[in-house]
């Protein structure tokens, strides 16, 4: 079966077809002696929050190429997937009438054990052995259920 390639959808098309359907996301869970990675959102309704790096699977994309893909464009980082943790569900945005996502978290690991990680740190981008409380609940409930931030 060949892979379709397709990018991301113009934003009337995608909140159209995501008003009505669940949304397929990958959630990356980069997990260090330094604590988990979080990056904060700096548009649209989660702006102003601390999350997971993650975003929508594309049609006919494999969901570990999908985490590859956001690794890449959203950290600039090369990672490979270590294990499935589970899924997250986010009735935040049901009840704010945002959309529905379920996010597929995956233990991730950087492919250059080397690197510097204090490198990967920005204002956007940060380290965190202490969830910040400005996080999605249902991923700070995940992280935790799974004693991988306090």
């Amino acid at each position: 079966m060949s892979r379709v390639e397709r990018g991301p959808l113009p934003q009337t098309e995608y909140e159209s077809i995501y008003a009505k359907v669940p949304r397929l996301t990958v959630e990356l869970v980069i997990v260090s002696p330094r604590g988990v990675l979080l990056s904060l959102r700096q548009d649209g309704p989660c702006s102003g929050l601390w999350n997971l790096p993650g975003g929508t699977v594309r049609y006919g994309e494999p969901l570990i190429d999908a985490v590859e893909r956001i690794a890449r464009d959203e950290l600039a980082l090369e990672v490979s997937v270590q294990d499935l943790l589970g899924y997250i569900e986010y009735p935040s945005h049901l009840a704010q009438q945002i959309d529905w996502p379920v996010g597929i978290a995956f233990r991730c690991h950087l492919r250059a054990p080397s690197q510097d990680l204090g490198d990967v740190e920005s204002e956007h981008i940060g380290w965190f052995t202490e969830l910040p409380t400005a996080i999605h609940d249902e991923q700070r409930d995940f992280l935790r259920s799974r004693d991988l931030a306090g």
